[in-house]
C-alpha cells in the first residue's frame, strides 16, 4: 500500500489506526431508495442481469458513490451468487430473493457439489471489482462481500427465503450429519470466493450471516460459528492484513460469540445499546453500525442526534459507522444524502 496515510479512510479504521471520524457507509447502499437505481432496473429487469453483468454491476455499485461519496464502496452482488458455480442452480426473483430450484436435503446431492472455482464460475466478478478499484483510487475502500455457510445453507436447504426455518432446523435436529458436510463444503467454497474477491480488488470483506440469528446460542455454536472460524481461518492464512467484517442479523443474544469468530469487526444490529455491545465485545473488537434504518424517515435534527449519540457510546475507535441492516427502499434520498454529510462533519459535531 506504500504509506499508511495514502491508504483510503476505512481500510485505516479497520486495521485499527486511529482516525479522525469514523468512517461510513451503508449495507444496501445501491438500490430501490435511488431513482438512479429503479431507472436502471426498468432497463434491466433481471438481478442477475444487473449484478452479473460487469458493466451495469459496476455502474450500480457506484450510484452511491456518486451521488453521496460513501468512505466505502460494495460490490453489488448476492450472497447466492457464487452457488451455480457449485451445482447448486439458483435465480433470484424482484421483491421475494433467491429461489433454488432443487433444495439441497439429501446426502446425495450434498455429495454431488463441486468445489468452487470463481475463475471459471465466476469471472465477472473480478472486472466488477477491479473497475471499482480504479474508479475510485484512495478516496474510498472498495468492500466485498460474500454470505456465511449457515445462511448459505439455509438457502439451500429450504428453496427460498423463510420465516420459521423449519426444513433446514428439521435437517439439523434429525439428521446433522448431512446438514454438517454442506456446511463444509460451503464454507470451503466461501472462503476461496472471498480470496478470489481480494486478490480482484476487494480491500475489506463482509461476511453476511443473515440467518444466524435464528439459532439458539448452544445451536450457533454448533452450526454457524464453527463454520464462521473455518471461512475466516482459510482467507487469513492467504491474506492476513485483509479486515473481515461479520454481521448476523438479529444477534444480540450472540454478540459475544460473533466476537469469537475470528472476524476483525462485528457488525452491530440496533437492537442492541452501541455501548454495551462496546462492554459485551471488549475493548479490542472493532465495531460498525449501528443506526435503526428507520432513523432515517426522521427530521434532520432526529438524524443527526442519532449518528451523534452512536459515535459517543462507539468511542474514537474502532468504529465504522453504518445502519444496523440495510438501508430500506422507501427511505427519501435527501435524508441518505444528510446522514453522510453529517458523518462527514462528525469531527467538528462531537
Amino acid at each position: 500500500m506504500g504509506l499508511t496515510s495514502t491508504a483510503p479512510h476505512l481500510l485505516r479504521a479497520a486495521r485499527g489506526e486511529i482516525v479522525d471520524r469514523p468512517p461510513v457507509w451503508m449495507m444496501r447502499q445501491a438500490g430501490r431508495y435511488m431513482k438512479a437505481y429503479r431507472d436502471l432496473r426498468e432497463k434491466y429487469p433481471s438481478f442477475r442481469d444487473r449484478s452479473e453483468i460487469p458493466e451495469v454491476a459496476i455502474e450500480v455499485s457506484l450510484q452511491p458513490w456518486k451521488a453521496f461519496q460513501p468512505d466505502g464502496v460494495i460490490l453489488f452482488s448476492d450472497i447466492v451468487t457464487p452457488l451455480p458455480g457449485l451445482g447448486i442452480d439458483m435465480d433470484i426473483a424482484e421483491g421475494k430473493g433467491p429461489i433454488i430450484h432443487a433444495p439441497i436435503r439429501t446426502q446425495a446431492q450434498v455429495d454431488a457439489l463441486r468445489p468452487l472455482e470463481p475463475e471459471a464460475a465466476l469471472p465477472f466478478i473480478k472486472t466488477i471489482l477491479g473497475a471499482l478499484r480504479q474508479e475510485v483510487g484512495d478516496k474510498s475502500t472498495v468492500l466485498g462481500f460474500v454470505g456465511a455457510p449457515w445462511t448459505l445453507a439455509a438457502y439451500a436447504v429450504e428453496g427460498k427465503g423463510s420465516k420459521t426455518y423449519s426444513v433446514i432446523k428439521n435437517l439439523a435436529f434429525s439428521d446433522p450429519t448431512i446438514l454438517h458436510q454442506l456446511l463444509t463444503k460451503l464454507a470451503d467454497a466461501i472462503a476461496i470466493y472471498a480470496r478470489y474477491q481480494i486478490d480482484s480488488g476487494a480491500q475489506v470483506v463482509q461476511m453476511f450471516d443473515s440467518w444466524a440469528g435464528q439459532l439458539s446460542p448452544q445451536d450457533y455454536d454448533t452450526f454457524a460459528l464453527p463454520y464462521q472460524k473455518r471461512v475466516f481461518q482459510q482467507i487469513k492464512q492467504t491474506h492476513p492484513d485483509t479486515p473481515l467484517i461479520l454481521l448476523v442479523s438479529g444477534s444480540a443474544g450472540v454478540l459475544e460469540r460473533m466476537g469469537q469468530s475470528g472476524a476483525d469487526i462485528v457488525t452491530v444490529d440496533w437492537t442492541v445499546d452501541m455501548a454495551d455491545a462496546r462492554a459485551r465485545l471488549g475493548k479490542q473488537m472493532k465495531v460498525q453500525g449501528n443506526l435503526d434504518p428507520g432513523v432515517l424517515y426522521g427530521s434532520k435534527d432526529f438524524i443527526r442526534d442519532r449518528i451523534i449519540d452512536t459515535v459517543r457510546k462507539a468511542g474514537n475507535w474502532g468504529h465504522i459507522l453504518n445502519l444496523g441492516h440495510g438501508v430500506l427502499p422507501d427511505t427519501p434520498e435527501e435524508n441518505v444524502a444528510f446522514f453522510f454529510e453529517t458523518a462527514k462533519q462528525l469531527n467538528a459535531l462531537v
